[in-house]
Formats: structure tokens, sequence, C-alpha cells
């Protein structure tokens, strides 16, 4: 399993510096907590930053478990404050087709590390979900029922399985962003 904390022997791309307070962005970059916050706040603050590497809205930035545990150190608590704002205010923002795509292996990656790591816990609801929406698009694929049948249209039969599991994970992804929103959103 990848680990939950910034790659080892690397360093934040805005200072240089090793990572002070990392959080991980939507677009699955890592920087440090100070340094992503400053980016946001010498740009609108009415809208959400750009990632310095890849130029994608950041609309999520989920810090390392590491240091929610440091959270008696005032700065280590103000900046982590500092990015429950910032959850709060662009978390759960409509995003277009394309950026919820482009995030999907970023959350489906840490949603799989949750369900994996007993010492996270889920809740029931979501854990059921989840089970409940991946168990019926299996079946889905499985089934001989198709609306698009492969016996008559060969691989192009293929689109609506596809297309339905695309829908389960977008599904998935929405699901356990809200999470997220509510964990690193002070919620």
């Amino acid at each position: 399993m990848e680990r939950d904390g910034p790659p080892i022997d690397d360093c934040c791309t805005i200072c240089h510096e090793s990572f002070n307070i990392p959080c991980q962005a939507n677009c699955s970059h890592w920087f440090c907590g100070r340094c992503i916050l400053e980016v946001w706040e010498h740009g609108s603050v009415m809208q959400p930053c750009k990632c310095p590497l890849c130029r994608r809205p950041i609309n999520l930035l989920i810090p390392d478990d590491t240091s929610q545990q440091q959270q008696a150190d005032p700065q280590v608590a103000d900046i982590i404050r500092n990015l429950e704002v910032y959850n709060r205010r662009f978390g759960e923002r409509q995003s277009d087709f394309i950026q919820r795509l482009r995030d999907l292996p970023f959350l489906l990656r840490r949603l799989l590390r949750d369900l994996m790591n007993p010492q996270r816990s889920l809740p029931f609801v979501i854990k059921f979900r989840v089970y409940l929406a991946m168990l019926l698009s299996i079946i889905y694929l499985l089934s001989p029922v198709d609306i698009i049948p492969e016996a008559i249209l060969g691989v192009i039969g293929l689109l609506d399985d596809l297309i339905v599991m695309l829908v389960c994970f977008l599904h998935v992804a929405a699901i356990y962003r809200s999470v997220l929103v509510g964990r690193h959103g002070g919620l």
C-alpha cells in the first residue's frame, strides 16, 4: 500500500525545502501547508488557487496525518484551521465533468487506502454505499442483459459497460469527496 505522506527525499515545490505541515492537493501534488495557503492568499481568495505544477484548480487540500497529530503546536493548529476554511469554501463546490474525471484517481486511491487501513474508520453508511455501488456495477457487467449488446455490435457493445463503470466510479468518488470535506473541513 502507498504511504499516507509526501514522497520520501522530496521537497515542497514552492519553497524548495523539506515539507513543513505537508498537505496533498486533489491533483495529487504535495506542498507545505503554509506555502500553498500563501499561493491562495496572493491570488483571489474568492476562487481556489491553481496548482503551481500542473495548473489545475485545487479544491481540496488534505493535510498529512502526522500534521494533524501535532495540533498542540499553535502554528500547526493555525495552518490546519486555514486548510479547513479552504476545504469548506471550495471542497463541495460543483466542478465540471472534466475536473471530476481528473480528480478520480486521487479520490479512488485515497478511498482504497482508507478501506484497507484498519486504523482509518469510514462511517458504515459510506462503506455500505461504496460496496453496494461496486457490487451492482459488477453484477451489471457480468449479467447477459446489456443496453448495447456485445453479440450484435462487438467491441462497441462494451461501451455501455464502460459507461456504467465510469458512473459508478464517479458516484463513489463523490461520496468519498464529501467524507474528506467533512473530515478535513472541520464540519
